[in-house]
């Protein structure tokens, strides 16, 4: 069982979603308004998390499968990545299995091997997210994610609404 977990999805979150990988360069962002970079709003999920010293992280992202959870970790400000205790994909067998359920269905399946005793999701993909959870999700928007006012003040909210007994 774990206790405090944040679900952290990348693209549409820390930078804007049109994220491409290409085998010699990486990642990269295409389609973007100029000066989008990416995890350009990683500092500010660092910000809002300070606050929660007990919140871990588990990656879920497509970033997982394409790079490992190890490279997809790596990515992040060490503040983040001591946070990261896996990923809601944990092997290619799991990759192939949950490639075909939506990301809110990957997020359950992950909480109920886990057991956390509270979590949150951040993503901007919100589709067939299950109704019963869908309090659990700040839904950001896949352009501006943690860019956006609105949802910096939602996963505010949240996090101390989840987690702000557990300071």
């Amino acid at each position: 069982m774990n206790g405090s977990l944040l679900y952290l999805d990348f693209d549409g979150v820390l930078h804007h979603h049109n994220v491409m990988f290409h085998p010699l360069i990486g990642p990269y962002l295409s389609a973007a308004p100029e000066g989008a970079v990416l995890f350009q709003h990683m500092n500010v999920l660092q910000d809002l998390l300070k606050p929660y010293p007990a919140v871990q992280i588990v990656l879920s992202t497509s970033w997982v499968a394409r790079l490992g959870l190890a490279m997809a970790k790596k990515q992040l400000h060490p503040d983040l990545r001591q946070r990261v205790i896996g990923a809601t994909c944990r092997s290619s067998k799991d990759r192939a299995r949950m490639s075909n359920l939506s990301r809110g269905q990957q997020v359950l399946a992950d909480v109920h091997q886990r057991q956390p005793t509270a979590w949150l999701a951040v993503d901007d993909d919100a589709s067939d997210w299950p109704m019963a959870y869908r309090a659990r999700l700040v839904h950001t928007d896949k352009y501006l994610g943690l860019g956006d006012m609105q949802a910096v003040a939602a996963l505010q909210s949240a996090l101390m609404a989840t987690f702000g007994a557990q300071r």
